[in-house]
């Protein structure tokens, strides 16, 4: 039998760390669960596949492209494959990040 989840209850926030959950590992894509605590972030980089950002919790600066967005509970991001984009949590986030790979 499979059971509700609330997402942003399912990845804890941790003091000065970024935690990561996969919640789903499939050949064509992953979803995995973020909790960034304040002043945390991921620098620039790429990913070869397409990858949709939804914030569960908080406010969240991502820089895609040179672009700066400030997302909030429940909007969404899709960061195009192989444009760089970087993370910052000015206040704590949690996330959920859909990579697609085909």
């Amino acid at each position: 039998m499979i059971n509700p989840l609330v997402l942003k209850e399912a990845v804890k926030y941790q003091t000065g760390s970024i935690v990561s959950k996969e919640f789903v590992k499939k050949p064509t894509g992953t979803i995995t669960l973020f909790a960034f605590d304040a002043g945390q972030g991921l620098n620039e980089h790429r990913a070869p596949y397409d990858a949709l950002v939804m914030i569960l919790d908080g406010k969240a600066e991502v820089t895609l492209a040179g672009k700066k967005y400030f997302l909030e509970e429940g909007e969404v991001l899709l960061m195009p494959a192989d444009k760089p984009h970087a993370l910052f949590a000015k206040q704590k986030f949690k996330m959920m990040l859909v990579m697609i790979k085909s």
